[in-house]
């Protein structure tokens, strides 16, 4: 039952295409599964106001058995991770501009404590070049050897070399060793992203000293990255940027 099915629910209510030169926001929060509650909802309404996003990206987000994620002006995907019969949990990638489509992954491994995987979600954005915009929202494996972290990442590596247009990877990549946090620089650099470097970094959440939220860009423009106070709801600050086409 914790296993996700094939299925990814899914809303796509907008057509309008990214414009060269065009600033856009893109947030990046682990909401620790408490996207429905009122407090979430008031504080990210309260996030957008102070920084104006175009992209959402959620990890750890749940969706109630039967109802649509409360996010009434935004299309999204989510990339199940676990489902029960009351709800979905995964990564949600939620987007003002259109989709052209969306791939969902599964971790190979299973988590050590609950046996429960990991998922990604890989969202193609249409741009006026015929290219396309790929953003990757991760929540990478947990409670398991670098050696298995390292697996994953190179799985994800395979699926972005294939990409020729801008990149953007985010999320919560769960480095809380050196190892880990030596191969994912490797992968960055294998597909050639570069860190948006987050003014007040310090309220990146952490654990053993080690950042666990980033996001990576490849062929667009960086106007501003920050990292938002925020305690009201998450363990996890969010993430913030802009960037430019």
């Amino acid at each position: 039952m914790l296993k996700p099915k094939i299925i990814v629910p899914q809303r796509f209510i907008h057509q309008e295409k990214l414009t060269l030169g065009e600033d856009f926001g893109v947030l990046c929060w682990n909401t620790q599964k408490l996207t429905q509650t009122t407090r979430f909802q008031i504080e990210l309404e309260r996030l957008l106001q102070q920084f104006p996003s175009l992209f959402l990206l959620f990890q750890e987000a749940k969706l109630a058995s039967g109802s649509s994620l409360l996010l009434p002006q935004w299309s999204y995907a989510v990339a199940p991770n676990m489902q029960t019969r009351r709800a979905t949990y995964g990564v949600v990638t939620a987007s003002q501009f259109a989709f052209n489509n969306v791939q969902t992954l599964l971790s190979e491994r299973r988590e050590g404590i609950i046996a429960t995987h990991k998922s990604y979600m890989l969202s193609y954005h249409p741009l006026p070049t015929n290219e396309t915009l790929l953003i990757v929202n991760v929540h990478a494996i947990n409670f398991v050897s670098a050696n298995y972290f390292l697996r994953e990442m190179e799985l994800l590596k395979e699926e972005l070399l294939h990409h020729q247009g801008p990149l953007i990877v985010a999320g919560d990549f769960n480095v809380w060793s050196r190892q880990r946090r030596l191969h994912l620089r490797r992968f960055c650099r294998a597909v050639g992203l570069r860190e948006a470097i987050m003014l007040d970094a310090h309220h990146i959440k952490a654990y053993r000293q080690h950042p666990l939220d980033f996001m990576f860009y490849r062929g667009l423009q960086l106007k501003e990255a920050t990292a938002i106070d925020t305690t009201t709801v998450s363990d996890h600050n969010p993430i913030y940027a802009r960037f430019a086409l």
